[in-house]
């Protein structure tokens, strides 16, 4: 029965004391996050979202991805406009080295994240500039 709490409280339909839960890189062998960092954005129904994230947690931690992921919880957020639809973020400490943003989008592909997806830097988050509220284009990379 213990198992199956610690089961449930990483599953981000089953969360709702927090808006996002985290995945950390275990080693600590990636570059530190600067301020050109970004992430990577999955957007994925509820009905996928806990099967999907627990892929992209083990990437994560195992240091295949970059330094940290997030997914959104159940935990209502006004931040976002459609609850049917929960988004998960891959960070990867520099949006212009290009070559680590690409191997971090290749290891998405390897784990089934396999449509288009765009990554927006950090600093277009912190000025609040969001796709709904600005006609220019944000995102760095759509592939």
């Amino acid at each position: 029965m213990q198992m199956n709490n610690l089961f449930l409280q990483d599953q981000p339909l089953w969360k709702t004391n927090d808006y996002w839960t985290y995945a950390e890189r275990q080693n600590r062998i990636y570059p530190e996050h600067t301020l050109r960092g970004g992430k990577w954005l999955i957007f994925v129904s509820n009905f996928y979202v806990n099967r999907i994230w627990g892929k992209i947690k083990i990437a994560t931690e195992g240091g295949k991805l970059g330094g940290m992921s997030k997914v959104a919880t159940s935990k209502p957020n006004p931040d976002f406009q459609n609850s049917k639809i929960k988004v998960i973020c891959v960070y990867t400490y520099d949006w212009k080295d290009e070559v680590d943003v690409k191997r971090i989008r290749s290891e998405l592909r390897n784990i089934g994240i396999t449509r288009k997806i765009s990554y927006k830097a950090d600093e277009d988050t912190d000025q609040g500039k969001y796709r709904i509220n600005s006609s220019e284009k944000l995102s760095k990379y759509y592939e």
